[in-house]
């Protein structure tokens, strides 16, 4: 008999800029295989070639087919409705969905992901782009396969400047134990070798992440220095310099006490992932005198935070 095709639920989004990085986090958290978004850029007045700021943008997810689409379309609804209720002025987001069967994810990724300078120096570019570096440029080549985590997103990139800007600023950076949770695609985890860390350890949960992850540090050259993990990060031990995790608040908060029981004393802790409203929550069970709010970092409607724990 032929192999029956796949189906998936192709869900359109057209959003205001302002809560693409919100909507394409909560698609990712339902189980979209792949997230991406394209600007609607407006011409100026002027009728020449510049560009006002996109007006819309437009994020496409896809679902594994089920039988419960409808109640999908629902949690989709009533999230829009929740986000339009905390950002009253903005545009109300619009969604459509249809079926379709067996796209070729490779060439999905292929059309949205480009080489994208997410911070002084550091670099992402898909494996297939070509990239010339300049001056102080440390790229990361990235094969996503169906994994989330290309640095596009707010929290990932926040997350990459405070690792930089903490092993910049360190004259002991090479003597760096680092852990990775929630390593996805590796991305942060390659970062940290190539900015010089010792040792780098990313942990997920996800099978399919840690597979993907592996061949990116393969890819990268790092695998001397870089080791991926299927386990869970609260069965996970060691001492670590600085520890990346960047989760969903609820879990931040919930797996705070062993993140700090993993950190080194006058180590480091980047929380990302977190929105505006749990920022307080997170911040208030972090600085609870074993460990001090370091930096804080911001962008749209999510917050990077950056703990240190006291020395002994």
């Amino acid at each position: 008999m032929p192999e029956t095709k796949k189906k998936w639920i192709e869900i359109t989004v057209l959003t205001p800029p302002e809560l693409v990085d919100a909507l394409s986090n909560f698609l990712e958290e339902m189980g979209a295989n792949g997230v991406f978004q394209e600007e609607e850029h407006s011409p100026d007045e002027s009728g020449f070639n510049n560009l006002k700021p996109p007006a819309r943008e437009e994020i496409k997810a896809w679902l594994p087919w089920s039988h419960n689409v409808k109640e999908q379309t629902v949690r989709i609804e009533a999230y829009i409705d929740s986000l339009s209720s905390i950002f009253p002025r903005l545009e109300k987001p619009r969604f459509s969905t249809k079926t379709i069967s067996d796209p070729d994810w490779g060439e999905q990724w292929k059309k949205y992901f480009k080489p994208l300078r997410v911070s002084n120096n550091i670099i992402i570019k898909p494996t297939w782009e070509r990239y010339s570096p300049a001056g102080h440029d440390i790229v990361i080549d990235i094969d996503p396969g169906m994994a989330f985590g290309t640095g596009q997103h707010a929290s990932t990139a926040m997350c990459i400047m405070a690792i930089e800007d903490i092993m910049l600023k360190s004259s002991g950076r090479e003597e760096y134990d680092i852990l990775d949770v929630g390593t996805g695609t590796g991305i942060l985890a390659i970062c940290a070798a190539k900015l010089g860390a010792r040792a780098v350890t990313g942990i997920d949960i996800d099978p399919k992440a840690v597979e993907i992850a592996g061949k990116n540090i393969v890819i990268n050259g790092v695998e001397d220095r870089v080791e991926i993990i299927n386990r869970d990060i609260a069965l996970c031990g060691g001492s670590f310099d600085l520890i990346a995790a960047n989760l969903i608040s609820g879990a931040l908060i919930k797996l705070h006490s062993h993140l700090i029981s993993l950190t080194k004393p006058g180590g480091y802790i980047i929380a990302s992932g977190i929105t505006e409203q749990d920022a307080k929550d997170v911040e208030k069970i972090f600085c609870n005198g074993e460990t001090v709010l370091h930096d804080t970092r911001s962008e749209k409607e999510w917050v990077c935070y950056t703990f240190k724990k006291a020395s002994r």
